[in-house]
């Protein structure tokens, strides 16, 4: 096992320096100059020259990348131009917001399509299975600004029952968690309900059967347990995804989060934010598919034959 950890660790970590590297390259071939990009062209070359040299954009190349990847082993992202503050200190102020958003998103994500998974496969067929089905493929095709708009103009503009916008209280946590749970839920519940589907046909859940085991019994116990493996990964990368920022979500319900804080970036061309921002997604992302394979490793034995 140590073997296969530490050869998906040196994997992960060479993803992270390719993402770090590309990262400021990007960030270097913006045509004419950075600090143009940001405040435009028209402004005072005096202004263009002082927010180049705050950039450290007057130096060759190799100096800036050295100084890159020297402020990054200490955790210093740089500051934002806008603000002037550290990006650090403005990603983690709103990181916690993200992930209390993210932590209900995905409670509801995991009670409803594991739920409606397990009811849709057992009564396949039935009305019941199409209205789970039906409910999943919206979930998943429908648009994130959609459902956050018809959930906000259904219970709070009409039925009154949560408020519109913003962050704080549990009321203003249910519509947007229900918003990002909800194509998650779809995945689950669409993946779960075919894999059980499949495995109700096998030998060992006849055995079950024949024990003495009910059909509730042996779905959950037996075949719920190995129909599983494929959704943990699932939920696992959804996760960390999630950790990154729902940008849309965000943005429309007013959560001061990572997602807000990017398309702050991004509009105000903030370049040491955006580049803050991109950094932590991705490594969010790579530490996700980490672990998520590190669990699949350890609960399915075909992967330790391998």
């Amino acid at each position: 096992m140590l073997s296969y950890v530490f050869r998906r660790m040196i994997q992960s970590l060479i993803v992270i320096v390719l993402i770090i590297i590309t990262t400021f390259i990007l960030m270097n071939i913006i045509p004419g100059n950075a600090a143009t990009a940001m405040i435009g062209q028209k402004t005072d070359i005096q202004v263009q020259q002082r927010v180049a040299k705050e950039l450290g954009l007057d130096k060759p190349v190799k100096e800036r990348f050295k100084n890159y990847i020297k402020n990054l082993s200490k955790g210093d992202l740089g500051k934002s131009i806008i603000s002037k503050r550290p990006v650090k200190d403005m990603i983690f102020e709103v990181f916690p917001n993200t992930v209390k958003l993210t932590i209900a998103s995905i409670l509801f994500a995991r009670t409803f399509g594991i739920f409606s998974g397990i009811i849709a496969a057992k009564y396949h067929n039935l009305s019941i299975d199409k209205i789970f089905s039906t409910l999943s493929i919206l979930g998943i095709s429908a648009p994130t600004f959609w459902i956050a708009i018809a959930l906000q103009y259904i219970f709070s503009y009409k039925l009154k029952i949560f408020p519109i916008s913003g962050f704080g209280t549990s009321k203003q946590l249910v519509l947007p968690s229900i918003v990002l749970g909800w194509s998650m839920a779809g995945e689950i519940s669409r993946l779960l309900r075919a894999n059980l589907l499949e495995n109700m046909e096998s030998d060992f859940l006849d055995l079950a059967r024949i024990k003495g085991r009910s059909e509730w019994s042996a779905l959950v116990l037996h075949t719920l347990k190995i129909s599983m493996l494929p959704v943990i990964t699932i939920m696992i990368l959804q996760f960390t995804s999630l950790l990154g920022g729902a940008m849309i979500t965000e943005n429309i319900f007013g959560i001061p989060g990572i997602g807000t804080l990017s398309i702050s970036a991004l509009s105000n061309r903030d370049l040491p934010l955006i580049q803050g921002t991109v950094i932590l997604a991705s490594f969010l992302i790579i530490l996700g598919n980490f672990i998520a394979d590190i669990i699949y490793f350890l609960i399915d034995p075909r992967v330790r034959l391998r």
